[in-house]
């Protein structure tokens, strides 16, 4: 949790996978989304926000640059 919170402070990429699918997002807050925590970020290419429960994720790493 540290490492996402790091990650929103200083707007980190993040690398993800969700249902065998991959993502890279920019972080941008966690929040909630019915009661379960959740990374919201956006997709640098299209500026798409996504978010993302964290008990459904597979894997995540914080993207230093």
């Amino acid at each position: 949790m540290e490492q996402l919170e790091h990650a929103v402070q200083h707007r980190r990429r993040v690398q993800l996978r969700r249902r065998g699918n991959e993502y890279v997002v920019v972080a941008e807050r966690l929040t909630t989304s019915r009661g379960r925590e959740a990374l919201a970020g956006y997709l640098s290419m299209t500026g798409e926000e996504m978010l993302f429960v964290l008990s459904d994720l597979e894997f995540f790493q914080v993207i230093d640059t």
